[in-house]
């Protein structure tokens, strides 16, 4: 199975895991909220996740540094200000609220188990082969920098 390190591009596997989790809606179809209260609520998590993904991206513009995740070892430099501060992975952290959000949005019980493949996927395939990469190029400056703030939230 390592061979799916770094393969598949989150954002990919985010599209793949909405068209999953719409195929899945039909067979369990369960109204958590009216249907206007549930569009306010996907769409407010929507855009929390929106807000924590892009301020992700923005941090590594700042310090000029790859968004590749694919070629971690092009990482020019550890990045641990800004929303880096509260999760070491806030892309990947805005991609769960997205599929949140489509769980929401669904009213489907089996949608809402789907971002929880989500995250076990990435943390394998991506986020250890990652960490692995700024340990090598970081060394103890990347170490303590795990001690300090979660993976996740």
């Amino acid at each position: 199975m390592s061979n799916l390190e770094l393969k598949i591009p989150p954002v990919i596997l985010v599209v793949i895991f909405l068209a999953i989790m719409w195929l899945v809606s039909f067979y369990l179809k369960i109204t958590l909220l009216s249907q206007s209260l549930t569009f306010i609520t996907a769409l407010i998590i929507f855009l929390i996740g929106l807000v924590i993904a892009l301020s992700g991206v923005f941090s590594f513009k700042q310090s000029d540094t790859t968004v590749n995740p694919t070629t971690p070892q092009e990482t020019s430099s550890l990045v641990t200000s800004g929303v880096y501060k509260f999760t070491r992975n806030p892309m990947y952290v805005g991609f769960l609220f997205f599929l949140i959000s489509w769980a929401v949005y669904l009213s489907s019980l089996a949608s809402f188990i789907t971002p929880v493949f989500f995250v076990l996927y990435i943390n394998k395939f991506q986020i250890r082969p990652e960490e692995k990469m700024l340990s090598s190029i970081f060394g103890n400056e990347f170490y303590q920098y795990t001690k300090k703030v979660r993976r996740w939230l």
